[in-house]
């Protein structure tokens, strides 16, 4: 049975990456903990694994030589409890252990267990490597807080042969409806990557959409996604610059602000300043990039939704990470 599969997702919560696999012709099972989003993704046709990453292995899966994966960020994130950030010295030298053992971290060893997840990633990619069978393209995402490691990611891998480029990405500047920044690697065994160049515009607040460079698509707003709504005011859960009294608002004529595992707190106003119905499932999915009709499954599905990658910036990044295979195979 994994002898189909060429592509291995870690954390991969209810699709987004996995979208973006299949988008560029890639065959992924993901790895998952959560039942729920394990629900979705099932429902949704994607191979999954229902259970903890830590108890997998590389061999597990033969036949994969891509590996992809956004490990949790909960404990790096603004909104989360900040240990991980905190810990960001303890990972990186977790790291550099990591490459010198080729040990796992033991898990009992962070304030907060899913600060260690960040470094599972490695374990995988050294795993693979040492036993022969090494992970040709590899893509991971995080929040920006993470860059720090992704650097430690960058030297490390280097020494193992690999090319690696890091960097900050915004959603927005590949299609998505929504200013999300992510901290992306991409790495090949195959050849120099780099981060894909942008396709749209930034948003910049009070700055026209078809302002900017005429080379590059406008960003999309919530509108374009959400037509059917109408025009609104979207008024977020949580508060701009980490002020909570400070509640970010957003013209529909504009892209969403982060989508969060709160995105059904999100009030709606209209034109009128009446309150609307807030949210659907379907609509929050549509502003991190997925399908209309994506076969959301299970409770909590705002924490699926704001957990996932945007599926057009995941689809950009595994693109430019698969550059150089591809350009072997052609040759």
């Amino acid at each position: 049975m994994t002898a189909t599969y060429d592509t291995v997702s870690l954390f991969a919560g209810p699709g987004g990456l996995c979208l973006a696999a299949h988008a560029n012709g890639l065959r992924p099972v993901g790895i998952e903990f959560d039942p729920d989003a394990c629900l979705t993704r099932r429902a949704a046709g994607l191979p999954t694994i229902e259970g903890d990453v830590r108890d997998h292995s590389p061999a597990d899966f033969p036949d994969a030589h891509t590996l992809i994966g956004g490990p949790p960020c909960q404990t790096f994130t603004v909104a989360g409890n900040g240990a991980g950030r905190r810990a960001l010295d303890t990972v990186i030298a977790a790291a550099r252990t990591m490459a010198t053992t080729r040990t796992r971290p033991a898990r009992d060893q962070w304030a907060d267990e899913r600060t260690g997840l960040v470094l599972e990633p490695l374990w995988w990619i050294l795993n693979a490597k040492d036993n022969g069978h090494p992970y040709r393209t590899i893509v991971l995402e995080q929040v920006p807080a993470v860059l720090p490691v992704w650097q430690a990611y960058c030297d490390l891998l280097a020494w193992e042969g690999y090319d690696v480029h890091f960097g900050r990405l915004r959603a927005e500047q590949y299609g998505t409806p929504q200013t999300r920044s992510r901290a992306i690697l991409i790495a090949s065994l195959d050849g120099p990557v780099t981060l894909t160049a942008p396709t749209h515009r930034p948003y910049v607040k009070g700055v026209d959409r078809h302002e900017g460079d005429p080379a590059l698509s406008t960003w999309r707003s919530m509108q374009d996604a959400l037509p059917d709504r109408g025009p609104f005011v979207a008024v977020s859960n949580y508060g701009t610059g980490g002020d909570p009294k400070n509640r970010g608002r957003r013209s529909s004529l504009v892209p969403s602000a982060t989508v969060t595992g709160k995105i059904f707190r999100t009030r709606l106003h209209g034109p009128d300043g009446n309150e609307l119905p807030r949210y659907t499932p379907s609509e929050a999915g549509l502003l991190q990039g997925f399908p209309a009709d994506y076969p959301w499954s299970g409770r909590d599905i705002g924490q699926q939704i704001g957990n996932a990658c945007p599926v057009q910036l995941g689809a950009a990044v595994i693109g430019a990470a698969l550059a150089p295979t591809r350009a072997l195979t052609a040759a």
